[in-house]
């Protein structure tokens, strides 16, 4: 992938990981959340920002010290 395309990516990662952060505090703050559920939306947020420092790390060239 070319450092244009991992960028376009990357922020596709975001909005969806700020799209479920706003899904679960919808769901919390609607009273009795279904606790399976918010797991569930909780582990796949974390899934995509293992993916996003994924794609950071390989978009930040390595610096030789």
């Amino acid at each position: 992938m070319s450092d244009e395309e991992l960028q376009l990516r990357l922020e596709l990662l975001k909005v969806e990981h700020r799209d479920l952060d706003e899904a679960i505090a919808a769901l919390v703050d609607a009273g009795n959340p279904d606790q399976l559920r918010v797991a569930r939306l909780k582990k796949r947020k974390l899934q995509l920002r293992d993916r996003i420092i994924l794609l950071e790390n390989q978009l930040i060239p390595d610096i030789i010290a």
